[in-house]
């Protein structure tokens, strides 16, 4: 999954989410995930937070990429599908304890998990969360069906 371009803004109504399309020296021209609407979002007002650079805090001291994360949540979605970020705090607390059992509980607040629930949910509806073998898999089998009709088209005019 290709988070570099996803960045979360700070003071957004909606989930928060969208793609760099564009930067300027006062701020970024983004998509919004869910309408595909683009806008100018000025710097001075808000703040950008790339999900790239996002962790989550572990008891050994070392922070998991939110990849990792959002990984993690997807091979566990069929036995343990994510909550509604407006679950009770135990509930929530419960469900991530379940996604990754060693993240620091004092760190790792509750709004937290809220918010990579609320992202998570939102970026598989957006169909982001696409593994990259997944998509190198999609873009090698489009390169081979180019070149099998290149191949089949040479030989009908060599013909």
């Amino acid at each position: 999954m290709n988070l570099e371009k996803i960045v979360a803004i700070s003071g957004r109504l909606t989930n928060g989410l969208f793609e760099v399309t564009s930067n300027r020296n006062n701020g970024l021209v983004v998509e919004d995930i869910k309408t595909g609407k683009r806008k100018f979002v000025a710097s001075r007002q808000h703040q950008f937070t790339p999900l790239n650079t996002v962790g989550i805090y572990t008891d050994d001291g070392d922070a998991m990429d939110i990849s990792a994360v959002f990984k993690r949540m997807m091979e566990q979605e069929a036995d343990n599908p994510p909550i509604k970020h407006n679950s009770s705090d135990e509930e929530l607390r419960e469900y991530f304890t379940d996604i990754l059992p060693n993240h620091d509980k004092d760190q790792v607040y509750t709004r937290d998990i809220k918010k990579v629930i609320k992202w998570y949910n939102a970026l598989k509806a957006a169909d982001l969360l696409k593994e990259e073998e997944t998509a190198e898999v999609e873009a090698t089998a489009e390169v081979e069906a180019t070149a099998e009709e290149t191949t089949t088209s040479e030989e009908t005019t060599d013909e």
